[in-house]
């Protein structure tokens, strides 16, 4: 909280700032005071990127800016392994992957979303299913951040069906021609590669009508990515929207342990754990800043933390929040052992990403006028989180793979 010392001197400005957006570790259960040491370094390694870019991604979100220096930085910083297991890779377990996420979408969802997509989708593809050559040439790049990847499943026309996609790649003489069109690809514009997902057209093959992915470099002929632009959520990042046009790849571009779409799901599974992450560090951020608000600020004579509803108010988003923090340290565990069944993963993507809603609607009520403001950070977080809500699953989505698992009956149309 600052006071203005020349507003003193004027009637109805006392407070001219309110401090709000440090880091004050909320932990009521004390769900991660007894975690390994190693995973520890790793969070305070997140930490200490967070704390170097300050509030830098708040000029950054209202600019609508993707500042690509800073997904280097965090390649800089080993940030980007997320969980994945590979001998050319540095080991971060799933724990370790999860707090890692957790901080920096507590600080910055754009930053989160890049974190995902370099570490959790396109670092992840390629370790899976890449050829050796494919992995010697991007692994460490990508890794590093010197190379962005993307992640290209979803269509314009194909988002939660996305079983369905359309896009197609035809066997030729020399290699295979991709056509078709994606969206919502974050890096899909960025200068890197991207891992695109396309149905093969080859009648009397044995691939023939199967989902199979491509690595692709965005300067090939035949790619075009433009910059979504527009958007409320996530706006210090770019999303593309990816037109691929008669694109001729060699033969050796295809994924060799690419095969279905179950491939595809893969990824997907694992990545779903890290929105339930993401949605917590975007939780944690608004309870943090609205306790914060609410001892700071005063009306009637008094702080609004005195007041017997706003104390109500705090104890349901603690309530949330512990809620959260608790099923991320399950699923970490689960995960840890090889425990973890996909809808495991759903169940805390669909709890925590409509906690983190509520967590964020009740901030901003909170702070009042002051919580439309993006030096206040309740109103950035709260646009974000309707982008994590929706991605990797969307609500309806979560609750029909639920209902399928605990009912034994699909009710997908």
């Amino acid at each position: 909280m600052t006071i203005d010392a020349d507003a003193r001197t004027l009637p109805g400005e006392r407070v001219s700032h309110y401090d709000l957006l440090g880091r004050r570790d909320t932990d009521y259960y004390a769900v991660f005071t007894d975690i390994p040491d190693a995973d520890r370094a790793v969070w305070d390694r997140a930490k200490a990127f967070t704390d170097e870019v300050g509030t830098r991604m708040q000029g950054e979100w209202d600019a609508a800016t993707y500042p690509v220096e800073l997904v280097q930085r965090m390649g800089e910083l080993e940030l980007f392994t997320d969980g994945i297991e590979h001998p050319e890779l540095p080991h971060t377990s799933p724990l370790a992957a999860g707090l890692v996420n957790m901080e920096v979408s507590r600080h910055d969802g754009s930053l989160a979303t890049a974190l995902a997509v370099q570490g959790g989708l396109a670092l992840r593809t390629l370790a899976l299913f890449g050829s050796p050559e494919q992995q010697r040439r991007w692994l460490k790049p990508l890794a590093e951040g010197t190379v962005l990847g993307a992640f290209a499943l979803t269509e314009p026309d194909h988002g939660s069906d996305s079983v369905s996609l359309e896009t197609t790649a035809v066997r030729t003489t020399d290699g295979w021609s991709l056509n078709g069109t994606k969206k919502w690809i974050g890096n899909g514009a960025s200068g890197g590669i991207t891992f695109v997902w396309a149905r093969v057209d080859d009648d009397g093959a044995d691939d023939h009508g199967k989902v199979r992915c491509f690595l692709v470099e965005q300067d090939t002929p035949g790619y075009a990515g433009t910059v979504i632009t527009g958007k409320v959520s996530l706006r210090g990042i770019h999303q593309a929207h990816i037109a691929m046009d008669d694109l001729r790849l060699a033969s050796d571009a295809v994924l060799p342990g690419s095969h279905t779409f179950k491939d595809a799901s893969r990824v997907l599974y694992a990545t779903r754990s890290g929105v339930a992450w993401s949605a917590l560090g975007h939780a944690t951020a608004c309870y943090e800043i609205a306790r914060t608000y609410a001892t700071e600020r005063m009306q009637f004579g008094r702080p609004l933390a005195a007041f017997q509803m706003v104390q109500e108010r705090l104890a349901q988003m603690l309530d949330e929040l512990t809620a959260m923090q608790l099923y991320c340290r399950r699923l970490a565990d689960l995960e840890a052992t090889g425990g973890l069944r996909p809808t495991q993963a759903s169940l805390a993507k669909y709890h925590n990403a409509r906690a983190a809603r509520r967590v964020a609607s009740i901030a901003r009520d909170l702070l009042g006028g002051n919580g439309i403001l993006l030096e206040n950070g309740v109103m950035q977080h709260l646009a974000d989180i309707e982008a994590i809500h929706t991605y990797e699953g969307t609500e309806s989505v979560q609750a029909l793979l639920l209902g399928r698992d605990i009912t034994g009956m699909s009710a997908f149309v």
